[in-house]
């Protein structure tokens, strides 16, 4: 019987964007997740996203009844980690693909700047609330997003699954509309936790790994001291930016091949 994965999607991408990825990894592993987190009113937006991490835990739950890997890319890598904490028993450990835990004076920094809405001007958030949210076509809304130098650097496979996942046929004329509610993702870059950190200060009660963009502006604005304390040093180093596992799927379906291998290894040691 093959292990099994749940993943957790980044913030605006719904799990089926990461399909190149989960065949890659479907041989060795059955892949599970929630297609878009956050749209369930029963788990609304707040700060440090403690009903998101319900949502998450409650699909858990749910479904198995033996402890799962859990892998997950930014939003969903910071889940993964806050459902492992809670809920120890039923992880056996998580990989977080460019999730960097924010700690110490960052996360001060981060309050403060929460509070005064700066942090708004320093991520994606402002630009989600005026995101454009309808195409007059599947060829039109290819045309717009592959014409973003961000979006460009992807592999089609997955920019394609992106259009028919992210942004599906919403009427009979072929019109598209945003499947991502432009409001929740926006309240989740406004929420971004803070004492993270400081919930890891005596280490994660599982195994954990890191995957890390080498040009990641993510990681250069948070650093990594406090993922390394919560990884033991478990951090690989991939080509791309924040978004990698959309440009290098394959390479980083291998990379959480090995993560795995590496975690598994210290559940036995």
């Amino acid at each position: 019987m093959k292990e099994i994965i749940h993943f957790s999607h980044a913030n605006g991408f719904p799990a089926s964007t990461y399909r190149t990825m989960f065949a890659e990894l479907s041989d060795d592993y059955e892949l599970r997740y929630i297609e878009r987190i956050g749209h369930d009113a029963r788990y609304p937006v707040t700060s440090d996203w403690p009903h998101l991490v319900e949502e998450l835990l409650d699909d858990i739950g749910a479904r198995y009844e033996e402890p799962v890997w859990l892998v997950g890319h930014s939003l969903g890598g910071y889940l993964s980690l806050m459902a492992a904490l809670k809920r120890p028993h039923w992880v056996r450990g998580v990989v977080m693909l460019d999730s960097p835990v924010v700690a110490g004076w960052r996360a001060g920094v981060l309050r403060v700047s929460q509070w005064t809405g700066l942090d708004e001007r320093l991520s994606p958030a402002a630009a989600t609330r005026t995101r454009r949210t309808h195409w007059p076509s599947r060829e039109e809304a290819w045309r717009h997003f592959h014409a973003k130098p961000a979006f460009a650097r992807w592999d089609e496979r997955v920019l394609s699954d992106y259009i028919d996942f992210g942004i599906p046929q919403t009427a009979p004329d072929g019109t598209r509309t945003l499947a991502f509610d432009r409001q929740i993702e926006y309240l989740i870059y406004r929420t971004l936790p803070r004492t993270l950190g400081a919930r890891l200060a005596h280490g994660a009660p599982v195994p954990v790994g890191f995957v890390a963009g080498t040009h990641s502006k993510e990681i250069r604005q948070v650093g990594l001291e406090a993922t390394k304390r919560a990884t033991g040093g478990s951090i690989e180093w991939l080509e791309g930016s924040h978004l990698f596992p959309m440009e290098k799927p394959i390479e980083t379906a291998r990379a959480v091949q090995r993560m795995l291998r590496v975690l598994s290894a210290e559940l036995v040691a």
